[in-house]
């Protein structure tokens, strides 16, 4: 039986209108549009930054940072099949050359990052909502070592869970059943 496909868009930027294909079932829980706008217009201009897109699925958050000026993403995705349709996504919009695909869990790649010693300006954190307080404990720990000064995480989840990395939240909005915070670090 072939595998179904649903699609979503880019909203802005260089790759506006783009399709991307997103595996149909439950392996993937897609940002709506109007939530992707919302976050990127909060985050205003991402010209330059280097991304971070933990559990990325279809890969729509870190391909819309760089359709909107960010110069790489590195995406982590677990799930074989989900890696696959990610890389097709990432092929289709010809954004190999700044594009990384991390087939692994989430913890595996935190310590591959920070051993390699990459930086980040921006990292989207959308695990599936009964992992965020896992998965925020396992980010908190790292966090100094994965964000440059300045950095910001964006965290999508639940309304009934919210994570604490450690940093402020700067921008908090309800969308139906998830919540989206943003969390700056402190400038000194």
């Amino acid at each position: 039986m072939p595998r179904k496909f649903g699609e979503i868009r880019i909203v802005a930027g260089s790759h506006k209108g783009r399709r991307l294909r997103v595996p149909s079932g439950d392996k993937v829980r897609p940002t709506a549009d109007r939530v992707r706008e919302a976050v990127f217009s909060a985050l205003g201009d991402l010209g330059g930054t280097r991304v971070l897109d933990l559990f990325a699925g279809s890969g729509a958050l870190g391909l819309e940072a760089l359709s909107r000026g960010s110069t790489h993403c590195t995406f982590v995705e677990h799930d074989r099949e989900v890696a696959t349709v990610l890389r097709g996504n990432i092929a289709s919009l010809g954004l190999e050359s700044r594009a990384e695909v991390l087939q692994t869990g989430h913890e595996s790649a935190l310590r591959r990052l920070t051993q390699r010693g990459g930086r980040f300006d921006l990292l989207f954190m959308d695990p599936p909502y009964t992992m965020l307080t896992q998965v925020d404990e396992a980010v908190a720990t790292v966090l100094p070592q994965l964000l440059r000064v300045g950095g910001i995480v964006v965290v999508e989840g639940p309304l009934t869970a919210q994570a604490s990395l450690g940093f402020p939240i700067v921008f908090e909005r309800r969308y139906g059943n998830t919540l989206i915070s943003i969390y700056a670090e402190e400038q000194h």
